[in-house]
């Protein structure tokens, strides 16, 4: 049977660990999950998912002993592997670089056409 108190301080210890790779202030798996969103890939909210159901399941005294430890060991350590290859600086850095490469390839197109118009009309 595995403690309930574990599985809470397991599920605290991913909250953490995504708050600071993903600024999610909560204390809850499934609402840091569900503030991560696409972030992660889907097998990562599927351990999460595991980790949820066996805290949820590990308050009562029926369904306790239903619980698998392995796979929630394994949830466990794909949830933390998944969280701790994610670099919060490298996913600042891509999103202004994704912006800056937006933001100049409107300004180029906005050029073209303003110069396509000016020798449509014949000042160029």
């Amino acid at each position: 049977m595995i403690d309930p108190n574990q599985i809470r301080k397991v599920n605290q210890e991913l909250c953490l660990l995504a708050e600071e790779k993903f600024s999610v202030k909560t204390d809850d798996l499934a609402k840091a999950m569900r503030k991560i969103g696409r972030r992660l890939p889907k097998w990562a909210h599927r351990h999460a998912e595991v980790l949820v159901k066996a805290e949820f399941m590990s308050g009562h005294p029926k369904l306790s002993p239903m619980l698998d430890a392995r796979a929630i060991g394994k949830a466990s350590t794909g949830l933390r592997a998944a969280l701790q290859s994610i670099d919060p600086k490298d996913r600042r850095k891509g999103a202004i670089l994704s912006l800056l490469g937006a933001l100049s390839f409107n300004l180029i197109a906005v050029v073209v056409l303003v110069v396509l118009v000016l020798r449509w009309r014949g000042i160029l």
